[in-house]
């Protein structure tokens, strides 16, 4: 019998990247783009590497290209981490697995290293099939804890928590990671919020601004433990427009809605160096008309459009600086 599991990409609507920090987040599940495994029995347990494990390349320029994009592990690091720490999960709560190997494939039409989460991705799907080859059920709250230290603990990625929930629960999701409740239950709150609610969406990106996410954030780490005054109240006052973000979804106040996911843009603006072609990005779609806020790291944006005159205004300007535009499938 051949397993077939799925995660989709991550948009961070508010909140972002208040996440590592104790912060809280609203974030959207995007069906338009996804990782999938494939996995079945096997008498030896094999990983398959794709075309971006490979180590053989046309020329140098396809080598630059290739590291641009994957940076310098591909997907097989991943899945190696995701084994072993769905293992250690097994083994520190008395779970037995069954004797029996698999090979393991997976794949990925998620727009690499441009804030789409598509490393957590291929982490969630892996999970997903571990769980069902083996018959092992894990409670929702906990797999985004094994899926972050699969990344954080494994590889060294700087992440946090809520691609990983979103990923997991699906959908609209408002998150709260309070410092004393992660410490006492080892995960956050976690409220999802009705997909009827949201208003009309769309996300622009631009494929070649793609980078690593944790090497983005590793500045912002730094000086959020050495106690830096302003990244700390800036990511406090991100934080807090996920709560109001919550209140105007709740209420279908999109006018303040459209003004809190520029705010976010801005307040990260003033804690991280944001790169001119990134910038482009946002000023494109507010001389549009609608709102925008980065959806990750990096690379892509997601706002409000009010009408499909101005999609399609946004659609004919993010054309002119090599960005696609889409409507992003919720359901």
């Amino acid at each position: 019998m051949i397993l077939e599991s799925r995660a989709y990409a991550r948009a961070a609507l508010l909140g972002n990247p208040s996440d590592g920090y104790h912060g809280k987040t609203i974030s959207l599940n995007v069906k338009n783009f996804g990782a999938h495994i494939l996995l079945y029995q096997t008498p030896e347990l094999s990983l398959e590497p794709q075309e971006q494990d490979s180590n053989q390349f046309k020329n140098i320029y396809q080598l630059q290209e290739q590291l641009n994009l994957t940076g310098y592990h591909g997907g097989i690091p991943l899945l190696k981490a995701s084994i072993k720490k769905f293992l250690e999960y097994c083994q520190a709560h008395g779970i037995t697995l069954a004797n029996k190997n698999f090979t393991i494939r997976y794949g990925s039409n998620i727009p690499r290293q441009i804030g789409l989460a598509g490393s957590s991705a291929i982490v969630i799907a892996t999970l997903r099939a571990l769980m069902q080859f083996y018959e092992v059920s894990i409670p929702l709250e906990t797999l985004p804890n094994i899926a972050l230290s699969a990344e954080l603990d494994e590889l060294g990625i700087n992440a946090g928590l809520q691609d990983r929930v979103i990923q997991t629960y699906e959908g609209c999701v408002y998150m709260d990671f309070d410092k004393q409740m992660l410490l006492e239950k080892k995960h956050g709150y976690y409220e999802p919020l009705e997909l009827s609610l949201l208003p009309p969406l769309y996300i622009a990106y631009k494929t070649e601004l793609g980078k690593v996410s944790g090497k983005v954030l590793n500045d912002i780490r730094t000086r959020y433990e050495k106690g830096d005054v302003q990244v700390i109240s800036t990511l406090d006052k991100i934080a807090g427009l996920a709560d109001a973000g919550k209140k105007a979804i709740l209420d279908q106040d999109y006018d303040a809605l459209h003004q809190l996911m520029d705010q976010n843009a801005d307040f990260r603006k003033d804690i991280m160096h944001v790169s001119d072609s990134n910038l482009e990005l946002l000023e494109v779609a507010r001389r549009c008309g609608a709102s925008a806020n980065f959806t990750g790291s990096g690379g892509s944006v997601i706002g409000m459009y009010h009408g499909d005159d101005m999609l399609n205004m946004l659609v004919k300007e993010m054309r002119k600086i090599n960005a696609r535009v889409i409507k992003p499938v919720l359901l």
